[in-house]
This record gives structure tokens, C-alpha cells and sequence, in this order.
């Protein structure tokens, strides 16, 4: 056993943690793990099935007495997200994950810890494994693959799980029920690279957008944070007066983050550079002064890149198309949920532009947890590139979750935090994806909710699960169980 779980409570879902901590299981190298899953549910004496995809499901019976409440499935995901700090010798396909107990927190030692979803697989284990436990009928569902396209949710087949009622342990925050998620999809348009020489008295200069705070494109839209490319097109839009030809633009590397910097390349005629240069400087001023409270970093400079003479700029046309459109863009959000206060409950972000050699492409993601608004803005969002004459497509996607305020398990779950601490829980939704939504879609009808211990910067090597509510989590969990009817 580990020494940094030596001592924690309960002791039967830190063995398991500990246990799957040395499995190797990076999203979409899940079989060792799959593996392991079914190899101890048989140990144990149950029923297990693992699918074409991957995902497994282990059949726990009811306890003596309990044969007639209604079935549950606990749900949670095999794989993890493998990062590491730079300075940091690991191989995820074999080096076992080296936890650090740090006060109050469970860490990794310059990797990530993986108890997203980690905890949720060793809570499921350890339920398997203690007969002593009160509840009905239990499935215990083990997806793949959720960190890089929820393909082990969309594999689930018809007949896979039966029970109606599902308890989603992916969430991060002890305390709160999340009762909602959005779907999202990605809009992505391309124009045809149309290019001619550059003016013979040219300079070229580099105008560059940095110091902004970026996020995530769900979680952070509602934050008034900085766009670099809305930004920036707003500068090339103030210096195109001035003659300034655009030959390439690049900025965003993720569909689902605000981009955080972006750039772009333009030649100036000689005798306007110090206009280009007064004009930035304006435009910066100006930015600032809208945003400096959330972006206090942001930096819009101009660059002359020495030795550049000639080169190659796009058709005055299509810098037109391209300009016109990001100004006409939407990003942000677009409409608030009126069933949970502060929810967003649609948006769109402008996220990656790049200029390759035969075409400029820019993405765009959209996110709503009402699947008749977020056809809407993707049409908004489409509708902005076909008139800028793009080719445009918008990706399937993931469906979201809507919130059902009325959700029988919700009612369970609620009572019984309020009789175990005397007081609510929040109940929330996420402006992101969970396996709920592909789950709800797959099996129409499926009551659902969301929990877990908390967790704090998870995907990255500062990755920690605290401690002291994992225990809660168990008790909150068991109590459930143990009042579903």
C-alpha cells in the first residue's frame, strides 16, 4: 500500500485509488484498466460485460431486503488526461503514478493525479467489493475515452445498461448536485487563399495580442475575459486605413479555450508605419481601458520585422471578407438560463485562426444546454461565414443535458444531504460537456444527477483531490443508495 494513503478513510476506496494508480490509462489506452475492472468483479463473484468499445458494466445484486427498489447505475470514466511538468521523468504507457499526500490534498508527483475520474473508478470498486452495504439493485458503469471526444458514452449500445436512474460520479465539487450540462459543436469555416505581391515601398510588421487570461471556453465565457482574435481584428480593422495589407494571421490553439494570444503579419507602406504604429497604440489604450479590470496583462504591440522587403498579401477582397466576418462573429454568451440563477445557458467562441498555404481556417465552438438554441447559434455562427463567402461546416457535437429541477433523484439526493449536515446542497448545472448528455440521449428517459469530492486543478500537474471529502462523498453516496426506493 502507498504510504500517502496509509491511514485514509474510507479504506476501501483508497486501496482501489492507489490500486488503479499504477495501471497505465491515458485516454484511448484504457484496456489494461478496462482489464483490471472486470478481472475484480469476478474475483468478487459478479457479473461483468465489457463492450465492443471498451466500456465495462458490473451487476451488483441487491442487499437482503432491498430486491425491490428500483435499479441504480454509478457512472464514472476509466481514462485520465496525461500531463507532466516538464521537468518531470515519467512514462504514462508504463510508469505508475506516484502519489504525494500534501496536508489536507492528495497530489502526483509532477503529473497528474488522475482522480478525475480515478475516484469515481475506486468508488465503484470498493462498492463492488463491501457486502456489508444497504441498496437495491446496483450497475456499475465504467466509460472510456470521455477526455478526448466522449466516444465510450457514444459507444454505449441499447440493452447495455438497464436501470433508469444514474448517478454520474465525474464532478468536482463536495457538496453541489449538478443537474445539467451543455452540448457543444464546433463550427468550422475556411476561405481560399487568394494572394498577390506586396508593394514595392513595404514594411513588414508584426502586430502580436498577449498577456490575456484565456480559459476555458464553457466554464470562463461568463468572465468578461479577453478574445486575441476579436482583439486583433479590431486593431487590423484601425490600421487597414492606413494602407496596412494583411499576408497571415494565427492565434487560438484549442476549440474549447478563449484564445490567449494572437498575431498577425501585415506590410505597411514605408511612409505610414509611424500611423500604424500611433493607431495600435490607440486601439490599445482604448482595449485596455474596456477590459483592464478582468485583463489588466493585455498587449497589443507592433513589431517591424527587419529584413522582410517583399512578400506575398492577401487579395484586397478576401482581407475584406476575412475582417468583416470576425467583427460580425458573435462570442460570448448569448443567453442566461432562467431556471438556475447564473448559469449560462448558451454561447459561442471565436477560438483558432490559422493561415496555411492554400487556405485561411478559422473554428468557432458553441455550447447550450438546450439543443433547439444551440442549432440556433450554430446557424447565427454558419450564417456570419457564408456571407463572408466561406466554406463552412458544423461538426455533430455532443448533446447537453437540460436541467430537470423535478428529477426524482435529485429529490432523494437533496433530503438526504439536508438529513446528514443539516443544511442544502447546491444544486447546479455546467457550462460543459458531461457524459450525461450522450448517456440521456442513448437512453431516453434516464433520471440523472451529478456528484462528487472536490477536486482543484485537474488536466494539469497541480491536480488534487481533497482529502476530507472523499469520506463525505462515500457517506453522502451510500446514504443515497441506501433511501432509492
Amino acid at each position: 500500500m502507498s504510504q500517502a494513503i496509509e491511514g485514509l478513510k474510507p479504506e476501501l476506496v483508497w486501496k482501489y485509488f492507489a490500486e488503479i494508480s499504477r495501471i497505465p490509462r491515458c485516454s484511448k489506452h484504457e484496456a489494461a484498466i478496462s482489464k483490471y475492472v472486470a478481472d475484480t468483479a469476478r474475483r468478487l463473484g459478479l457479473d461483468a460485460t465489457v463492450d465492443a468499445v471498451g466500456n465495462v458494466i458490473v451487476r451488483k445484486p441487491a442487499s437482503a431486503g432491498r430486491e425491490g427498489a428500483r435499479t441504480v447505475v454509478l457512472q464514472g470514466h476509466l481514462d485520465m488526461v496525461c500531463e507532466k511538468n516538464k521537468d518531470t521523468v515519467h512514462d504514462f504507457s508504463k510508469d505508475p503514478i506516484e502519489l504525494v499526500r500534501k496536508g489536507n490534498a492528495l497530489m502526483a508527483n509532477g503529473t497528474t493525479l488522475g482522480a478525475d475520474n480515478g475516484i469515481a473508478v475506486a468508488t465503484n470498486l470498493a462498492i463492488m467489493e463491501d457486502r456489508s452495504l444497504v441498496h437495491g439493485p446496483l450497475e456499475l458503469l465504467f466509460t472510456v475515452d470521455e477526455e478526448t471526444g466522449l466516444t465510450g458514452a457514444s459507444g454505449l449500445a441499447p440493452g447495455f445498461v438497464s436501470g433508469t436512474t444514474l448517478i454520474n460520479l465525474d464532478s468536482e465539487e463536495e457538496g453541489a448536485l449538478y443537474v445539467g450540462c451543455s452540448g457543444g459543436r464546433n463550427t468550422v469555416a475556411s476561405w481560399r487563399l487568394e494572394r498577390e505581391p506586396a508593394g514595392p515601398k513595404t514594411v513588414a510588421c508584426r502586430i502580436i495580442v498577449k498577456g490575456l487570461r484565456g480559459g476555458h471556453s464553457g466554464l470562463e465565457i461568463d468572465k468578461g475575459r479577453g478574445n486575441a482574435l476579436k482583439i486583433l481584428n479590431r486593431v487590423l480593422l484601425a490600421v487597414a486605413d492606413s494602407g496596412a495589407r494583411l499576408a497571415s494571421i494565427e492565434g487560438g490553439n484549442k476549440s474549447n479555450a478563449i484564445p490567449r494570444e494572437a498575431e498577425a503579419l501585415v506590410f505597411v507602406p514605408a511612409r505610414a508605419v509611424d500611423t500604424v504604429k500611433a493607431a495600435t497604440a490607440s486601439a490599445c489604450t482604448q482595449l485596455r481601458a474596456e477590459v483592464s479590470t478582468v485583463e489588466p496583462e493585455l498587449s497589443v504591440t507592433v513589431e517591424e520585422v527587419k529584413g522582410m522587403r517583399r512578400g506575398k498579401v492577401l487579395r484586397r477582397g478576401l482581407q475584406k471578407k476575412l475582417l468583416t466576418c470576425l467583427s460580425a462573429l458573435p462570442h460570448g454568451v448569448t443567453k442566461m438560463s432562467a431556471d438556475i440563477p447564473g448559469l449560462v445557458e448558451t454561447s459561442t467562441n471565436v477560438a483558432i485562426i490559422t493561415t496555411g498555404t492554400k487556405k485561411i481556417e478559422c473554428t468557432t465552438s458553441q455550447r447550450s444546454s438546450v439543443e433547439s438554441e444551440l442549432d440556433e447559434i450554430c446557424h447565427t455562427v454558419r450564417s456570419a461565414f457564408q456571407l463572408a463567402g466561406a466554406d463552412v461546416h458544423t461538426s455533430e457535437g455532443y448533446p447537453g443535458w437540460k436541467p430537470n429541477l423535478a428529477s426524482p433523484i435529485l429529490k432523494v439526493a437533496t433530503s438526504t444531504y439536508a438529513g446528514l449536515y443539516g443544511k442544502q446542497p447546491a444544486v447546479k448545472a455546467i457550462h460543459a460537456g458531461l457524459e450525461c448528455g450522450i448517456i440521456g440521449m442513448k437512453y431516453p428517459g434516464m433520471d440523472m444527477v451529478s456528484m462528487g469530492p472536490t477536486l482543484e486543478g485537474v488536466h494539469s500537474p497541480d491536480e488534487k483531490i481533497h482529502i476530507d471529502t472523499v469520506e463525505k462523498f462515500w457517506s453522502f453516496l451510500l446514504a443515497i443508495l441506501k433511501n432509492v426506493n
